[in-house]
């Protein structure tokens, strides 16, 4: 399967993560929140690893199947 992830970062903001899937701000923090998406903070900077986005959406393609 192919995303649209941007491919020369390692860490996306939150606006991109928004792009990627197409969610709103409110349903990416939601699921950082619950630890279904994984993120670091550095200061008050917010970011989601790429690894992380690609396993969040692997795993929702796995409990689909």
């Amino acid at each position: 399967m192919t995303t649209l992830l941007p491919t020369s970062h390692r860490a996306l903001t939150v606006p991109e993560v928004m792009d990627a899937l197409s969610l709103s701000r409110f349903k990416v923090y939601d699921l950082i929140r619950s630890h279904e998406l994984k993120s670091i903070k550095i200061g008050r900077c917010r970011r989601v690893p790429a690894d992380a986005l690609r396993n969040f959406i692997d795993h929702q393609l796995e409990e689909a199947a």
